[in-house]
């Protein structure tokens, strides 16, 4: 069975190497620790009053909630090499760009919205709105797209570099 590119989570290796290694981390000692803690509280006795009893189990299931995240992100990861320093706008390209009749530019990183490097860069999906109207768009070029709100909005392209973390 194949994926369709909506379906698809762009990232570097990388990127995908971080959630192997998150994942690693909850299944693991994160998700013993959590047990161990609720297992401890069960034992104090009254679970209806045992305030770190229900925080644990709180605490659990948020773990549980992001290992599936983390499992079905890896699972639909496509892999991709840092791209070529080309100026083409594709995943894995830090994207310099200003709306039309606007002064001020802005940057964001084209690839999977999930993997947040701590960088503070906005990151698109190429399945946004203006993720896809960009795709494969080059330095110089300006292209339009629909907002959300329905509106249209024009963006130039002042500049796309591989984003190198």
């Amino acid at each position: 069975m194949t994926q369709s590119t909506e379906d698809t989570v762009w990232m570097t290796q990388d990127g995908y190497d971080k959630l192997v290694a998150e994942l690693a981390n909850l299944k693991g000692p994160v998700r013993d620790e959590i047990i161990a803690r609720i297992s401890d509280s069960r034992d104090e006795g009254d679970l209806k009053e045992n305030g770190g009893y229900h925080a644990a189990r709180e605490e659990q299931g948020k773990i549980e909630g992001r290992i599936r995240q983390l499992e079905d992100m890896l699972r639909r990861a496509e892999v991709g090499e840092t791209p070529p320093d080309d100026g083409i706008v594709e995943p894995g390209m830090k994207v310099t760009y200003r709306f039309v009749g606007d002064d001020e530019s802005e940057e964001f990183l084209l690839g999977a919205r999930e993997v947040e490097d701590g960088s503070g860069l906005t990151v698109y999906s190429p399945q946004s709105p203006l993720g896809s109207a960009i795709n494969g768009a080059k330095r110089g070029d300006t292209v339009s797209y629909e907002a959300p709100n329905g509106k249209m909005l024009e963006v130039e392209i002042l500049d796309a570099v591989p984003f190198t973390g």
